[in-house]
């Protein structure tokens, strides 16, 4: 079941007996668990009737003992089990699934007065396959995805639109080059960012730069855009800076986005149609941002982008320590900014 539709049946109070929410992606399960937590019970219901466990302090058996118990005074009682990957018996190999096939034996004939919801976050859907369909039959089964880089930029728009804002492509392309694919922290960020914005505005680059504190001016974005256009003085500025706050700007990290960024301008110079919205649907950017690969395809050959690609491996593993005993992060970086230009 898809995440928007967990979040309508239980705004419209469609309970299951057991939630069953797993992935990689913990946003998600965390958004669902406490909607559920917060939402299902009255403050007086909760008092009785709502259990919170945590993985690492519980057991198969116990959480079962307590999904077999009948509410008092309320139609439901609600068990939420927290970190259930920690649940020894889930997680230990040895044990050989034993506890899932302890929770399958509930799952087969749940109380309809019990909402159990099991947590099991940072593993694929893999782990509980086998029991799936039984899961899906009796109650709800979600698997939380990642996302990939290419769709955080996206992800943010539309979360500020469901919010009644609007959000320029540069300033989003500015939160999501910063804050990487980490939707909690994303969402933790932009809750900082609207708290002195009022709604129907739209969120600039500025604004971000006042509120979250993510220069406008020096940040990877720009970075980018500054060696795409071959613009040897700003490439250096920021390159500079980079080098002065290695914590904030960590060169695995600018490598990786350069990497993208280059590869995707390589596919561009072999690309037969390359209009503005083929363009866009090739690379997986914005439409917006399709002139900044245009660009860099005419100051960047293929030969040129293969030594690039080269060059950035070969930075990569200097920056781990392979053949590189003393020089840090912001020298290897103006290093391989010099070979990129020139």
């Amino acid at each position: 079941m898809r995440f928007e539709q967990i979040i309508e049946d239980l705004k419209n109070k469609i309970y299951y007996p057991i939630y069953f929410l797993i992935g990689e992606e913990p946003y998600y399960i965390d958004v669902i668990s406490n909607f559920i937590e917060q939402n299902v019970l009255s403050e007086t219901e909760k008092d009785f009737n709502q259990t919170i466990v945590y993985g690492r302090d519980t057991d198969v058996q116990t959480i079962i003992s307590y999904a077999k118990q009948f509410p008092i005074m309320s139609n439901y009682q609600v068990i939420i089990v927290k970190e259930a990957q920690d649940i020894e018996e889930l997680r230990d190999k040895k044990i050989k699934n034993k506890g899932i096939e302890y929770l399958s034996k509930y799952i087969e004939n749940p109380l309809k007065s019990t909402i159990l919801v099991i947590c099991y976050k940072y593993n694929k859907i893999d782990k509980i396959k086998k029991y799936s369909k039984l899961i899906e039959k009796k109650g709800v089964l979600f698997e939380s995805k990642k996302l990939y880089d290419n769709k955080i930029s996206d992800w943010i728009s539309n979360y500020l639109k469901q919010r009644g804002y609007k959000i320029s492509p540069n300033a989003c392309m500015l939160l999501s080059e910063n804050l990487g694919t980490d939707l909690g922290k994303i969402v933790n960020e932009i809750s900082k960012l609207l708290i002195n914005i009022p709604k129907d505005s739209k969120i600039t680059e500025d604004i971000i730069e006042q509120n979250i504190g993510i220069s406008k001016d020096f940040n990877i974005f720009e970075f980018q855009k500054a060696l795409g256009r071959k613009d040897v003085f700003k490439a250096n500025q920021i390159v500079n800076y980079f080098a002065s706050n290695p914590k904030e700007n960590p060169i695995i990290k600018i490598i990786i986005i350069l990497y993208n960024f280059f590869s995707k301008v390589l596919i561009y110079h072999q690309l037969k149609d390359k209009s503005r919205k083929n363009t866009a649907s090739k690379l997986s950017i914005n439409p917006f941002f399709v002139y900044d690969y245009q660009l860099a395809a005419r100051n960047y050959n293929i030969q040129k982008l293969c030594n690039i690609i080269s060059y950035l491996r070969e930075y990569d593993l200097k920056s781990k320590g392979v053949g590189n005993d003393s020089t840090n992060g912001g020298e290897l970086l103006k290093e391989l900014t010099y070979k990129i230009l020139h």
